[in-house]
């Protein structure tokens, strides 16, 4: 099976998106490069912006990710509510 991952610029802006992802993806690892946050996980990774609202306390919307997106590899899945990142369809 095939990882996926994403990663953000390592912020105080990024930290809630990154607890929420771990929260929901509970095989995903993070790792630290330089000024990175990398999510790695096999095969599927989901975001949810309900999940990233319960870290945050507020409304969010799932295209403020792009603000301090790096990359990521893998098929994208995105509507309003959640983000998918995947190899397998």
């Amino acid at each position: 099976m095939s990882q996926v991952f994403i990663a953000f610029q390592a912020n105080e802006e990024s930290r809630p998106v990154v607890e929420a992802i771990v929260t929901d993806n509970p095989e995903a690892v993070v790792s630290y490069p330089t000024g990175l946050v990398k999510i790695d996980a096999p095969g599927r990774l989901t975001i949810r912006r309900e999940t990233i609202e319960e870290q945050t306390g507020r409304p969010f919307d799932l295209q403020q990710l792009h603000v301090n997106l790096v990359t990521l590899s893998g098929h994208i899945d995105e509507d309003d509510d959640q983000l998918t990142l995947s190899w397998n369809h």
